[in-house]
Order: C-alpha cells, then sequence, then structure tokens
C-alpha cells in the first residue's frame, strides 16, 4: 500500500513533465503512422497490379521488420541526425510492413465475380479501384493499420535514446536510476495510450466496413450509429490537424535555437539543464534540450553534424574514445591536448573545466571487500578469476576500460556481464555481479553503499568535465562561451556526487537540483 502510495506522490510531482512527454508520444508515433498509411497503401495496390513487384517489396518489408530497433536507429542516425526524424523514420519502417501486406491481401482475395461485375456494368479501372476493390478490402487494411498504430506506441519508447523525447524518457531515466517508479509512469501511460489507439482505430474500423457486409441493425441502432460515424469523423480530422500542424511547427521552431544535448545518465542532465538554463537566464537565446542521448558516439556525432551545439564531455574520453590518442596522465596537458585537437580537426570550442574529475572506478560490496581484504585493484585481481563484473557495454570495448585493465593488472574475471547504466547496480544488488565498473562522481555509490577500491597504478586518465560548442555557433553568438564558463571550477568532485546522490537516490528532478545549485552560487537570479 505504501508503495503505491509513493507512485501516486511521484506521477503527482512529477505530473507536468509526464503530460509533456504523453503529448510528445502521441505526436511521434501519430506522424509516423499516418506516413506509414500514406506510404503503405498506395503502395500495396501499387503491387497488386504489378504482381512481379509484390515479392521484392514485400521481401524488403519483412528484412526490415528483422532488424533490431536499436540497430535500425544506429544506420539512420548517420543520414538523419538525432531527434524526432530517424525516430519517426523509424517506425514508418516498422509500421510499413502490416500495412502494405494486408492492403496486397485486401484487394488479391476480393471475389472474382464482383471485380467481372464491375466491369460489365462499365466502371473504369479508377472507378473499380475507388467503389469496389477499396471499399470491400478496407477492414483487412484497418486490421494492418491497427496492428501498426498499436506496435508503434511501443516502439516509440526508443525515441528518447537518440533525444526525441516521448514516455521513453522516464523508462530509461528510471532504468539508469534504478527507479521503479519513473519506469512505471513512462510504461503505464504508454500502454494505455496502446490501448485506446487499438480502441479508436477498431472504431474507425467500424465506420468504414461497408454496410453490405454488417449485420443489420434496428433503425434506433442505426441514428446512434450514424451519429457517432459523424462525431469520430470529425474529431479525428480535428485531432489530424492539431497533431500535424504542431509537428510541423515543432520542426519550424527549432530553428534559431540553441540545441543543448546530454548522454544517458543523471550526471549529464543535471550538466545540460545546467548549462541551457544558463544560456536562458543570461541571454535572450532559446535553448532545445536533447538531453537523455546515447552513449559518446551518440552525442559526439550529434555535435559534429550540426545536431548538437553544446554539451559536456570528458578530456579522458576525448583523448581515447573520440581522438584514438594515448590516455594522458596530466590534467593539464589532457585538456590542452583535447581543446587544440577538436578545434583543428572538428571547429568545436572546449571551454573550460567545470571543477570535477568523473574518472572511472571499480566497485563492489563493502562485505565482500572487507572478508578478502580488497582495498584496491592490485587486490582485486588476485580474485578476479572467482569473481563476476558487471559493466557497460561501452566500459567493456575501451582501451581505457576493461581492455585496458586487463594488461595492466592482470585482471581477468570469470564472466563479463553488460549491462547498461543504473542496471549495474541492480546487478550488484542482487548478487548476479560482485564487480561493477562505475563513475567516481556517481551518486549510486552512495546510494548503494559500495566500496570504490583504489586504482594504485594511477590506470584511468583523468576525465575532467568540459562544455564543448561549436565553432560557428560561438562565432555567432560569441557571449556563449562567456555565460557558459560562470560554471568553470564550481563543481568540484564531492559536489558533483551529492548532486548526482539527490537524483540518483532521492529521485529529484535533474533539472530542479540543476536551477537550485545556479541559485545557490548565484549564477541564476
Amino acid at each position: 500500500m505504501k508503495a503505491l502510495t509513493d507512485f501516486f506522490n511521484f506521477v503527482i510531482e512529477r505530473k507536468t513533465q509526464i503530460i509533456e512527454l504523453i503529448l510528445e508520444h502521441i505526436q511521434l508515433t501519430f506522424l509516423a503512422v499516418v506516413l506509414a498509411i500514406v506510404i503503405g497503401v498506395p503502395l500495396g495496390i501499387v503491387i497488386t497490379r504489378k504482381k512481379k513487384l509484390a515479392s521484392p517489396i514485400i521481401g524488403f518489408a519483412n528484412v526490415v521488420q528483422a532488424i533490431p530497433s536499436l540497430a535500425l536507429l544506429g544506420f539512420l542516425i548517420p543520414l538523419l541526425g538525432i531527434g524526432s526524424k530517424p525516430a519517426i523514420a523509424m517506425v514508418l519502417l516498422y509500421s510499413l510492413l502490416p500495412i502494405l501486406k494486408n492492403t496486397y491481401t485486401g484487394i488479391s482475395n476480393i471475389n472474382g465475380d464482383m471485380i467481372e461485375a464491375a466491369k460489365a456494368m462499365g466502371m473504369t479501372k479508377g472507378e473499380m479501384l475507388l467503389r469496389v476493390e477499396i471499399p470491400l478490402a478496407l477492414p483487412i487494411i484497418m486490421t494492418g493499420i491497427r496492428i501498426s498504430a498499436v506496435t508503434a506506441v511501443g516502439l516509440m519508447t526508443i525515441a528518447a535514446f537518440i533525444g526525441a523525447g516521448g514516455l521513453g524518457y522516464m523508462v530509461f531515466s528510471g532504468v539508469q536510476t534504478v527507479n521503479n517508479y519513473m519506469i512505471l509512469a513512462g510504461a503505464i501511460p504508454a500502454c494505455l495510450l496502446a490501448l485506446l489507439m487499438d480502441w479508436i482505430i477498431s472504431k474507425i474500423e467500424e465506420m468504414v466496413t461497408p454496410k453490405g457486409i454488417k449485420a443489420s441493425k434496428n433503425s434506433g441502432e442505426k441514428k446512434n450509429s450514424k451519429f457517432r460515424s459523424i462525431f469520430i469523423k470529425y474529431s479525428l480530422a480535428t485531432l489530424t490537424i492539431i497533431v500535424l500542424a504542431t509537428s510541423i511547427g515543432s520542426f519550424i521552431n527549432k530553428k534559431d535555437k540553441i540545441v543543448v544535448g546530454s548522454k544517458n545518465f543523471n550526471e549529464q542532465l543535471i550538466l545540460g539543464h545546467m548549462i541551457s538554463t544558463l544560456i536562458e537566464k543570461n541571454t535572450d537565446l532559446k535553448v532545445d534540450r536533447k538531453l537523455n542521448l546515447g552513449g559518446t558516439l551518440v552525442t559526439f556525432n550529434a555535435i559534429k553534424s550540426g545536431e548538437l551545439d553544446v554539451y559536456v564531455e570528458y578530456t579522458g574520453t576525448g583523448l581515447v574514445n573520440i581522438l584514438n590518442e594515448e590516455a594522458i596522465k596530466d590534467s593539464d596537458k589532457a585538456y590542452d591536448k583535447v581543446k587544440e585537437e577538436f578545434k583543428d580537426k572538428f571547429n568545436i570550442e572546449v571551454l573550460n573545466p567545470l571543477g570535477f574529475n568523473n574518472t572511472y572506478t571499480l566497485a563492489m560490496k563493502k562485505d565482500v571487500a572487507e572478508k578478502n581484504n580488497i582495498n584496491s585493484f592490485s587486490d582485486l585481481a588476485n580474485f578476479s578469476p572467482d569473481l563476476v563484473l558487471g559493466s557497460t557495454i561501452e566500459f567493456t570495448n575501451r582501451e581505457d576500460g576493461y581492455k585496458g585493465l586487463k594488461s595492466s593488472y592482470n585482471m581477468n574475471f570469470k564472466e563479463v556481464k553488460t549491462v547498461d547504466g543504473g542496471l549495474r547496480y541492480t546487478s550488484i544488488n542482487n548478487n548476479s555481479s560482485d564487480v561493477i565498473d562505475a563513475f567516481s562522481t556517481d551518486g549510486l555509490l552512495k546510494a548503494f553503499d559500495l566500496k570504490v577500491l583504489k586504482d594504485d597504478k594511477n590506470f584511468f586518465p583523468p576525465y575532467h568535465a568540459v562544455p564543448m560548442i561549436k565553432g560557428e555557433i560561438l562565432k555567432k553568438y560569441p557571449e556563449l562561451g562567456e555565460v557558459i564558463n560562470k560554471l568553470s571550477g564550481k563543481l568540484d568532485d564531492n559536489t558533483m556526487r551529492e548532486l548526482n546522490y539527490r537524483v540518483d537516490k532521492l529521485n529529484e528532478d535533474p533539472r530542479k537540483v540543476a536551477e537550485e545549485f545556479l541559485k545557490e552560487n548565484a549564477l541564476i537570479s
């Protein structure tokens, strides 16, 4: 009962954000499904006329359906960037098959005698299509649309992974912070939206089904049915106009905005909100927040392609993962190298460090560490053949991650389980893993009361947080550099860890935490 009360309190506290995300989810899903109908139905009609095209086109749609959604997004990001465009394109491609196939099946399976009768009445091919084939095939076509629409609601949760918004934002954030209330706050509305979508399309299906194949109704039912039909038609027309207008408006309004991005963990969300609010409160510029994106490659490719204007990176990540350089242990030299190379190679300006060093570390349960007298990475290496490492995919594949640890410390775990974000902490909490990778400023280290081990050979390079901004944007708006640099030196390791703890454990809103910090430090009024 307490859990239910806490959940309702959480929903009430975040109601404004949840409503905004629901509206975003509806807009994205509706647009994707409408485009799928506009493409799928005519294409389905074409292949009923050109039978030779049917197999390759339906086969292509089948292949697209077989591609994992995240992989498909990975293919689309270089072409369409981040945000709503690749998300809509992904859902559109997944929605095509049921619509295309059902249109083809519905028209192809019409009784031949009816086609012959239409010809005998002197109908042209166009008249036969509009007056006979489509009306008779509509129930089957609508079934395909119904399947696509319901599936699209669930698929669109992945849109949050690339900054398109929607209810997936709550789900991903909840996974990152091990917050079940946040996961449910995203999952439950998504489930209800899918059911609502199914109900609405079932009513449309009833409306478009030809009278000749419906069961007969008495006059009272017919009047009510006619009234409902008119009401639904006008409601849907109004909804379509509103969604399309707001969608077009949102694309237009994205112009002349500073786009601030972040990676997909809470520290990055806090920093993204800090920078966004600083810009909004200290300039006349508008900000578009593209937060909670994927990992390093997603965010960096986004700023490189112009989809993002500003985001916070880490010097170690910039050196090793982006520049493919050897790690530099000296903090100042690492910063200078990243600053120089990013400007020369990518025309990206690296601003002043924020003050904290969020380097990698390893952590484990205190009782296990004390039992085996494990205090450092070297101590851990002796026990690693009997232990399980739970780490992010990115850490597992990095030279400054597990790959380098194996050679530097002769560390070979019995098993390595790759889990995303906050799920690392869930895995160690339920004993699925014994050791996890972590960032030194993670709030969840405190929340789960884990022991942070000492990197006694100083393997991990410095990871000082530094804001990055597109060179042309800084040139166009030179005041941005001065405004963002107000954060320089304001965040040490302990401060950042406490801010993360407030979000990770106390379930506070990252935006609220960021804005309160800015006010406390007199950076905004």
